[in-house]
């Protein structure tokens, strides 16, 4: 299996080497995020593109001074609804409708009960889950960051509330969940690079209920 292979190539890399990635690869990592599986296909998350070294440099220090946000080729920020407002989700069933050739109001019942759901919930709760669904399309961009040999990086250190300022991500109705640095590996100076890989055994990790 092809995946397992990438998957053992990839680490998260420590010192990247500063090198661009093709924008080619970057678009076909962004898009299998895209294409992730999110619960009532809501995709209640964006991801914001930055290759801009400026605007890197900015966000550095948000993150503790980790280099690989400078020396990455791009920065993919994962950011989360900050609610799931009615407005959203009718939106949401809307493209579905059109998209699949559905008469209108075709799941009304259900989008109806998910409004509700919703509405029954605090604000902090709808980011929550909407972070989580982030998260599953975070973890096919790695994959396919693997597949593509792009070097990676996931990233949860780094201060949210000014990184959503810098971004201005309030405006748009989002909260920064996590990043993902893209780029080459620096194998002079990554003290990692050369590490066995180190996961839980399989019959730790497997609890098999027969």
């Amino acid at each position: 299996m092809r995946l397992l292979e990438d998957l053992q190539w990839r680490y998260a890399t420590k010192k990247m080497n500063g090198t661009s990635v093709d924008q080619e690869k970057i678009d076909k990592i962004i898009e299998a995020a895209r294409l992730a599986p999110t619960s009532s296909g809501l995709q209640p998350f964006r991801i914001i593109e930055i290759k801009n070294a400026e605007l890197k440099a900015k966000i550095q220090p948000i993150a503790f001074g980790q280099t690989q946000i400078t020396d990455s080729s791009h920065l993919l920020v994962f950011a989360a609804y900050d609610e799931y407002s009615t407005e959203r989700i009718e939106r949401s069933f809307k493209q579905q409708e059109v998209e699949r050739n559905l008469p209108a109001g075709f799941a009304d019942d259900y989008k109806n009960m998910l409004i509700a759901s919703f509405n029954s919930k605090t604000k902090e709760e709808h980011f929550d889950h909407a972070a989580r669904q982030a998260y599953i399309a975070f973890g096919l961009a790695i994959a396919a960051a693997a597949e593509l040999k792009v070097d990676s990086t996931p990233m949860e250190g780094f201060n949210n509330s000014q990184l959503d300022e810098l971004l201005g991500l309030a405006q748009l109705g989002l909260r920064s969940v996590t990043i993902l640095a893209l780029g080459n590996r620096d194998e002079q100076q990554d003290w990692l690079v050369s590490l066995k890989k180190v996961r839980v055994l399989k019959d730790e990790f497997v609890i098999q209920l027969n």
